[in-house]
């Protein structure tokens, strides 16, 4: 007997649920718990940077990371995943923040939340893993490059009278503040950089990011520098989590954060996709990708409740939790129990850390996330993949991601529906996008090797998946013809699959001939394509028929 597939709900049973039935030990726990620890040490001063950078207060990225990288790792479908606040939600969260203010952003938050809800049980979680990747890579280069622009100021000191939230205005910006750069600033931000990048050379196990912010901070206090830091700018770090909260919530803003709250959710449905498709590569397990998307929209949802902003899965903290030996997902729960312990204990001295260090960080972070070697790679990608690469870069710098992402797929699919349609070739060896030209070229050939095939009897094939550019490049033939034939004979054993938009066009095709007295007559349809064929009612069509082979074809077609 066949096989049953396995019950709906079982998609949605979370790793810790798997890991916990399989036995977990003490041993076990103490691997989860050290793991958490190294990942909490790398994730504190990631946390509040990635915050000021995305233009809220440091607690609030702490709050992220504490709330939402517990609710992931309990939820989720990774063993591995640590979430929290990651470089993709810089540049939306600046945005909606500068716009529509804090309140504004919890609101698109948690509709995100609930799309990625959705998404889940829905079960798109599969189809999200097949974003193009030139559109992935134009926009994550697009915001390493504008979390990098952002730090310029922090990093040099500069002291400008408005911070502009456009690329090309902040570096308008810059340059006329260029006389203004503080050498004491500076320094610390280079001493931080060149301990981070020592370590990385050197010593790459140790937490690098958590070493520069404290000697930049010792280095400030001791020194007595005039380098601003997170008390002066901020004031004093809360030591306990907010109670509870939501904003007023309208019908109205609803509307207007909409596009915000898709933009969050598709990045981060994206990203902790990734990252979970990245810990697979890393362990040899499987994650279960709509999982992932329910824990996710649970997550945002909590995060939004508690004063946090937008979470995702974050690659580089979860393949750090991988190498430090963690188990399962008691681990991002670890790493979220032991950041709200620093917070209690350690907010007072947040204080004393420069933003100048931050930047330092947040500048290394940008470098990771660029993927030089990624981008020129694709440079080398036929025209259509580098066009969608640079123009999703580019809108990301001069207009929105929300903008940047719409219309880098949009690109994407016209250039790979361009590429099935040539790929798409009927029997003539046309092909299915021609030249734009008055005459049809009569002279065409448009069937080799009729043989026996009667003169009133055309006859085409059909290679390739069929698209309704298939359909369509079949009516101008027809249009073309002397004469109506009898029949029409289209040989589709060479289509291996056929959409909703093909199906409608091969219809009007049908009707068409049928209103000319010409009989349509399929042959060697394969079984998935007949199936979609019989469901639309296509198949059933009197003016149709159906046949196994050419030859059946024939006789139908003589008869």
């Amino acid at each position: 007997m066949p096989s049953q597939a396995p019950p709906y709900w079982r998609l949605y049973v979370p790793k810790l649920v798997t890991v916990l039935r399989e036995g977990y030990d003490l041993k076990r726990f103490l691997a989860d718990a050290t793991a958490g620890l190294t990942v909490a040490i790398v994730a504190l001063p990631l946390s509040m940077a990635l915050a000021i950078a995305s233009g809220v207060t440091p607690d609030r990225g702490l709050y992220t990371a504490i709330v939402a990288g517990f609710l992931i790792s309990a939820f989720g479908g990774s063993r591995f995943q640590i979430g929290g606040p990651t470089g993709a939600f810089v540049v939306v969260v600046f945005n909606v923040t500068a716009t529509h203010g804090y309140d504004g952003l919890v609101i698109a938050t948690l509709m995100a939340g609930l799309m990625l809800i959705l998404a889940g049980f829905a079960k798109l979680g599969t189809f999200i893993k097949y974003v193009p990747h030139p559109v992935v890579t134009g926009f994550t280069t697009g915001i390493a490059l504008i979390i990098f622009s952002s730090q310029v100021a922090e990093v040099l000191g500069l002291r400008l009278a408005e911070n502009p939230a456009g690329f090309i205005e902040k570096w308008i910006a810059y340059t006329q503040a260029a006389g203004t750069l503080q050498p004491a600033t500076f320094a610390v931000a280079m001493t931080s950089l060149a301990i981070i990048v020592g370590c990385r050379l050197w010593r790459p196990q140790w937490p690098m990011f958590l070493i520069a912010i404290v000697a930049g901070a010792a280095l400030v206090w001791l020194s007595d520098l005039p380098v601003m830091t997170i008390g002066e700018r901020f004031g004093a770090l809360p030591s306990t989590l907010p109670a509870p909260h939501l904003p007023e919530i309208t019908l109205a803003r609803v509307r207007e954060l909409l596009p915000s709250a898709f933009t969050i959710a598709f990045l981060a449905g994206v990203e902790s996709l990734l990252s979970a498709v990245v810990a697979d590569g890393m362990t040899g397990r499987r994650h279960r990708s709509n999982c992932e998307l329910v824990a996710q929209g649970v997550a945002n949802i909590g995060s939004s409740v508690f004063g946090g902003i937008p979470a995702t899965g974050a690659i580089a903290r979860t393949a750090t939790n991988i190498r430090a030996g963690a188990y399962s997902p008691v681990a991002g729960m670890m790493h979220a129990a032991f950041l709200l312990v620093f917070m209690v204990f350690l907010a007072p001295l947040a204080s004393y850390v420069p933003l100048a260090s931050l930047g330092a960080v947040l500048i290394v972070v940008a470098w990771n996330m660029a993927e030089l070697k990624n981008f020129q790679h694709l440079m080398k990608a036929p025209p259509g993949d580098r066009a969608v690469l640079l123009t999703t870069f580019a809108l990301t710098l001069i207009a929105d991601l929300t903008t940047a992402i719409e219309i880098g797929v949009l690109l994407a699919a016209l250039f790979f529906m361009h590429r099935m349609a040539n790929a798409v070739e009927i029997s003539t060896a046309a092909r299915m996008i021609d030249e734009d030209v008055d005459d049809f070229s009569s002279e065409r050939k448009i069937y080799e090797g009729r043989g026996d095939i009667p003169a009133d009897v055309e006859v085409f094939r059909i290679n390739g998946p069929f698209f309704f550019g298939a359909a369509a490049r079949l009516g101008e033939v027809l249009e073309h013809l002397r004469a109506p034939p009898r029949a029409f004979i289209l040989r589709m054993g060479n289509v291996p699959l056929i959409d909703a938009s093909g199906a409608a066009a091969l219809e009007k095709f049908i009707d068409d001939t049928a209103g000319r007295g010409t009989r349509t007559i399929l042959s060697n349809v394969q079984p998935d394509v007949l199936k979609v064929l019989e469901t639309m009612g296509i198949a059933k069509k009197p003016t149709v028929s159906v046949v196994k082979n050419l030859q059946k074809a024939l006789i139908a077609a003589r008869s």
